[in-house]
């Protein structure tokens, strides 16, 4: 009797397990395909690969394990470098290479 009720209790929660996914468009983030909707309103051929460029970007990025923000948290520090130019001075800390 205790497993069936605690089988109906998990039946009635199973939601919130998914709740904490990522939204998917056709198999990509749904962050990632922030180009379709320029595509929709700008139909031509430069938006059209610059979507599908961009989709396909952030595909490969998956593959590898970066999801959507942190390839763009990987891309902005690649920019600025070592440079945290938002942080005083007395935050910055030297980065450390243990390897």
């Amino acid at each position: 009797m205790a497993q069936e009720l605690e089988n109906i209790q998990e039946k009635m929660n199973w939601h919130w397990r998914n709740s904490m996914r990522t939204a998917r468009f056709f198999g990509f983030d749904a962050r990632a395909a922030l180009p379709l909707p320029i595509l929709f309103v700008y139909l031509r051929v430069s938006t059209i690969l610059l979507s599908i460029i961009v989709l396909m970007l952030f595909r490969f990025l998956e593959s590898k394990g970066l999801t959507f923000p942190s390839a763009l948290r990987n891309t902005r520090s690649w920019f600025l470098g070592a440079d945290r130019p938002g942080w005083i001075s007395a935050r910055k800390k030297k980065f450390i290479d243990y390897g």
